[in-house]
């Protein structure tokens, strides 16, 4: 059985995971905010394998050398965030690639737009699922945070190609605040991609 915790730390609030198996208790750590003791102290008990960032800003990875220190596993980013923030990565993630915890796989989507390298993380079972971590790929009510007019519709071209062709029932656990579902963005988003959007429009962007 898989079982998700997560903690709210640093001044941005945000979201810290851990998937834990727990038949063997081994688990992941999915991003490394801030307040490393804290982290740390909370996974003594457990048997961590890696740690996967879902993007490479730096309210996601400001706890992220001095966790890698004192764990010594391995770290996955996708490669273009890598890039990007100068972040050392021991395995380079791209879409579709699979990680395995205890008798679960765990899927990678490749969501670029928040940043160049956002992924989320789908949990499969038996190539089901029943919820993502999706990092600041989405939240409820819309899309995440964008820099330029391109990278908005990078990233509403992305979350259709993945997201929204997930199942409705799918939670969705984001990077800062409280999950939401499929379901629940879905004709939002619907709505919204049907829209004449204003050609400078980004940043902070909602559905309706």
């Amino acid at each position: 059985m898989l079982e998700l915790q997560r903690k709210t730390l640093g001044v941005y609030q945000t979201n810290c995971y851990v998937l834990i198996d727990s038949g063997t208790n081994e688990a992941i750590l999915v991003d490394a905010p801030a307040e490393a003791e804290t982290i740390l102290s909370w996974l003594a008990p457990l048997n961590i394998q890696r740690i996967v960032l879902t993007h490479g800003h730096s309210d996601h990875v400001g706890a992220l050398e001095k966790v890698r220190q004192a764990l010594d596993v391995p770290v996955a980013l996708h490669l273009a965030d890598s890039k990007q923030f100068k972040i050392e990565a021991e395995m380079a993630l791209e879409h579709d690639d699979k990680l395995r915890l205890g008798d679960r796989l765990l899927q990678i989507a490749h969501i670029p737009g928040h940043t160049p390298g956002s992924v989320a993380i789908k949990v499969l079972d038996d190539q089901k699922f029943d919820f993502a971590i999706v990092g600041d790929t989405i939240f409820p009510g819309g899309p995440g945070h964008t820099t330029s007019a391109q990278a908005l519709r990078q990233s509403l071209d992305a979350l259709e190609r993945t997201v929204f062709t997930w199942p409705d029932h799918v939670a969705l656990h984001p990077g800062h605040g409280s999950a939401t579902t499929v379901g629940e963005e879905r004709e939002p988003f619907k709505a919204f991609r049907k829209k004449t959007l204003p050609p400078d429009l980004f940043g902070d962007v909602l559905w309706r």
